[in-house]
């Protein structure tokens, strides 16, 4: 009786972390791999990870760190192996080549393309405080890094944003 409480405990307490959490880890992860479908993927494998792991967790104020460190780490591991596919767009169909026509939001999309062209080392610590609200210190935590190069990393990043910004408007 005492084994199904426990259980039944372990299981709201994760059913609550990823009630409050699931949007950030997506949203987080859909950053990281610039693509929807691959960022479901690396969420989910996330969750069974956070699952198997839930008695690591301590403290709750913990808890978003801990899943989206969760969540930067699958999406290591699925880049390290997964050969992704590629498409010649050559020889893409009719209607295949009109999804590359879509210009639903051009200002919107230029903003994402000039952010995935950032380095991973500048895209990242600027992710995590415009879209996720990390505090530097956070970010430093999170990343393994000192204050201060997330600030150095923040501010190139912003730098570099404003370089192409121009850029695109003198061309």
């Amino acid at each position: 009786m005492n084994t199904n409480n426990a259980m039944g405990d372990r299981r709201l307490k994760f059913d609550r972390l990823v009630a409050v959490y699931y949007m950030d880890m997506f949203r987080f992860a859909a950053w990281l791999c610039r693509d929807r479908s691959i960022a479901e993927e690396v969420v989910q494998e996330a969750l069974l990870r956070a699952w198997k792991s839930l008695d690591a967790l301590r403290d709750d104020a913990a808890a978003k760190h801990w899943l989206l460190t969760i969540v930067r780490r699958e999406n290591a591991r699925y880049f390290e192996r997964r050969r992704l596919e590629t498409v010649d767009i050559d020889n893409l169909t009719v209607s295949q080549s009109a999804l590359l026509a879509e210009t639903p939001n051009e200002e919107l999309n230029d903003l994402r393309e000039a952010i995935y062209r950032l380095d991973d080392d500048y895209r990242e610590p600027l992710v995590l405080q415009v879209l996720m609200g990390y505090s530097t210190n956070e970010i430093a935590e999170l990343m393994g890094l000192k204050q201060g190069a997330v600030l150095t990393r923040l501010h190139r990043a912003r730098l570099k944003l404003k370089e192409n910004a121009a850029d695109e408007v003198n061309s």
